[in-house]
C-alpha cells in the first residue's frame, strides 16, 4: 500500500489526482506543512471500520449480471412438533 501526500493547495488544484492516488493507498493532505486529512477509497474505510455492504448493495454492483447463478429451490416440510416427550 503506497501512501501519498499532498498539500491542500495541491488538493484543491487537482482533485483528480488525489481520487486516483486514494486507490493505491491513504492519501495524507497537510496544512502548512503538517498531517491534517487522510482521504481513503470507500472499500479502504469500510474495511478500517468493519463495514459491510447491504445485500441490496452488493446484488447492485455493476457487472453482477454477467455472473451464471444456479439455485435449486429449497424444499420445506412442515411437521407437526411431538409435545410427549
Amino acid at each position: 500500500m503506497t501512501a501519498t501526500t499532498l498539500s491542500s493547495r495541491e488538493l484543491n488544484q487537482d482533485v483528480g489526482r488525489a481520487k486516483r492516488a486514494s486507490r493505491l493507498g491513504p492519501v495524507i493532505i497537510t496544512d502548512r506543512g503538517r498531517p491534517a486529512h487522510v482521504l481513503l477509497s470507500i472499500e479502504d474505510y469500510q474495511r478500517l471500520t468493519g463495514q459491510r455492504r447491504s445485500l441490496v448493495e452488493a446484488l447492485a454492483m455493476p457487472g453482477l449480471s454477467d455472473i451464471a447463478l444456479d439455485l435449486t429451490p429449497a424444499q420445506i416440510v412442515s411437521r407437526v412438533p411431538s409435545l410427549d416427550d
